[in-house]
């Protein structure tokens, strides 16, 4: 029943935007129409789709992408696209319904997580509600490079008489995250800890990418706060492992780690998960700042 009455609210939306097949090849400028579904699938498209792309994010601003809902424009958008990017891995859980309702038969679907290898979710109830795998693979210098290839494939089918140019923007964007990932992998190496506190724990890959390990306030999903137990339970592990720095993410609650913080002593800092255009700069800047505030607080 609640699959039904989310296509009919597509179906709604489509009719109420006037729009249905009538996709576009080419926008008025000559670019390629793409939508992506959040921001960090807007910045890697961008950067491989260089001038030839017009791209527009799915997911407003401020809107958890599980959660996401259909609007009158994302409908539209949608429609009227030739590519659409989406990261995989249960993060869009909406998408398969909402490409039906847009009944855009021209559309190519790229799941730029499609090459990467997934981390299992573990938490039962997790699993229950948003699937077997951790979606934030594109926090990850060395999946992010796979994404990378899969949407300038994506482009290039979509695109074919300027696929030169989507293949050579993907090298300099890969070449520069092999760059980032080789540089920290040493820096890494040479600290004793390798542990770290974050406020939801989105950052599994890539701690996989440089043998880290994240602890968090809140869960894959950031899904409920932790209770008594599990807050104590975390002020201990930071107090036994000397934690000076809890880190935070614009779509959390900050409340908690201000607590944990206080508590132990510890500062607050703000690190990118770029579900959402949080930060300055463009997703290898604001990788990089990732990366170089998670070895300052290793330290």
């Amino acid at each position: 029943m609640k699959r039904l009455l989310y296509i009919f609210c597509c179906v709604l939306l489509v009719l109420m935007a006037g729009c249905g097949s009538g996709h576009q090849d080419k926008t008025a400028d000559g670019k390629l129409p793409v939508v992506a579904s959040f921001y960090a699938m807007k910045e890697i498209t961008e950067a491989i789709g260089g001038d030839k792309v017009e791209v527009r994010t799915l997911i407003p601003e401020g809107t958890e992408p599980h959660e996401f809902q259909p609007t009158t424009r994302s409908m539209k958008d949608l429609s009227r696209a030739r590519v659409l990017v989406l990261q995989g891995l249960g993060m869009e859980p909406w998408a398969e319904e909402m490409v039906k309702a847009a009944e855009n038969n021209s559309l190519i679907q790229v799941v730029a997580a499609q090459n990467v290898q997934p981390i299992q979710n573990e938490e039962k109830e997790e699993i229950r509600e948003h699937g077997q795998y951790d979606p934030h693979a594109w926090l990850s210098p060395s999946c992010a490079q796979a994404e990378a290839r899969a949407i300038a494939d994506g482009l290039a089918q979509a695109d074919p008489a300027n696929r030169a140019y989507y293949e050579a923007n993907a090298d300099r964007f890969i070449a520069r995250l092999q760059q980032l990932e080789g540089s920290y992998k040493e820096k890494f190496r040479q600290v004793h800890r390798k542990d770290f506190v974050t406020g939801h724990a989105a950052f599994a890959y890539l701690c996989r990418d440089f043998s880290l390990e994240q602890s968090s306030v809140e869960g894959v999903f950031a899904s409920g706060e932790p209770n008594a137990r599990q807050l104590a339970s975390l002020v201990e592990f930071c107090r036994e492992r000397g934690v000076k720095t809890i880190f935070t993410e614009a779509a959390v609650s900050p409340k908690t780690s201000q607590s944990l913080a206080r508590e132990v002593g510890a500062k607050v800092v703000p690190i990118h998960t770029l579900e959402g255009g949080e930060g300055e700069g463009n997703y290898l800047q604001q990788m990089e700042e990732n990366l170089e505030r998670i070895y300052e607080s290793l330290k």
